[in-house]
């Protein structure tokens, strides 16, 4: 889809807004994410975080009233040019919902559909990708003796690391997570945890999470948002000990949100 530009950021968000009709839900964002880290976007209740999360696969594009305003730029390339390959996109940049939805068919159709959208019809080719994207989903032990089952019949935290997993095998470049363990135990949230800082080895990793405590533990950078607007922005540990505005400071002391 585009040339690879050699730079650490694969996003760089430049006085990028979002509107829904006339409203604003994202003003004038900037932020770059760079690429193999972990960066979590926290705020209260409909500050645009999730909304800044969807652009950047352009899963906005399903929402009539929306449209996107300034700029998006991956590996320097604009998201939103016309030219732009949407599907392509998104499977260089994948996402993960916040509650799990396996499709309604067996774990390994579900984790091989989307290499045989794209053509792959050789069955230990198959094989191997499935196991491949189980096995770095962290769920190959639990379901390897029944992949022909229901991807339904898992738990919680097992249906979203399959989700996990069927993205992974898009090898995409960047995975976009959204509340991805707010549905789930705190066992289930654990597994999830380690297996996004495992992840960012091989990807990028952008997460919003209401949990701050989970930003906190396993992001490498921090953005908070607040009515539409990027507040602060920077490394997590900063954010959460030392942030710069007062904003910030309130919202992460628990005074508001």
């Amino acid at each position: 889809m585009v040339e690879i530009n050699q730079t650490k950021y694969i996003f760089e968000i430049k006085k990028f807004s979002v509107f829904y009709g006339d409203f604003m839900a994202v003003k004038e964002a900037t932020i770059n994410i760079e690429s193999n880290k972990v960066t979590a976007m926290i705020g209260p209740s409909g500050c645009g975080k999730t909304t800044l999360l969807r652009a950047l696969n352009r899963m906005n594009d399903l929402i009539v009233t929306c449209r996107p305003k300034g700029q998006a730029l991956f590996h320097g390339i604009d998201i939103n040019d016309k030219d732009t390959d949407v599907i392509e996109l998104r499977r260089r940049v994948g996402m993960v919902f916040q509650k799990p939805n396996p499709f309604p068919s067996s774990i390994y159709e579900n984790v091989a559909y989307g290499p045989k959208v794209r053509g792959i019809k050789k069955r230990s080719q198959l094989d191997d990708i499935v196991e491949n994207a189980l096995v770095r989903a962290a769920i190959w032990d639990e379901v390897k003796d029944k992949l022909n089952e229901s991807g339904l019949s898992l738990s919680g935290g097992q249906m979203q690391r399959l989700c996990i997993a069927r993205s992974l095998a898009q090898e995409p470049e960047v995975l976009l997570f959204d509340e991805p363990t707010s549905a789930l135990d705190p066992i289930s949230t654990a597994k999830i945890e380690e297996l996004i800082v495992s992840l960012k080895k091989l990807i990028t990793i952008v997460i919003v999470t209401h949990n701050m405590q989970q930003a906190a533990r396993i992001s490498d950078y921090t953005a908070f948002m607040y009515l539409g607007e990027m507040i602060e922005f920077g490394d997590t540990d900063k954010i959460f000990v030392r942030p710069k505005n007062k904003l910030t400071e309130d919202y992460i002391t628990g005074r508001f949100g």
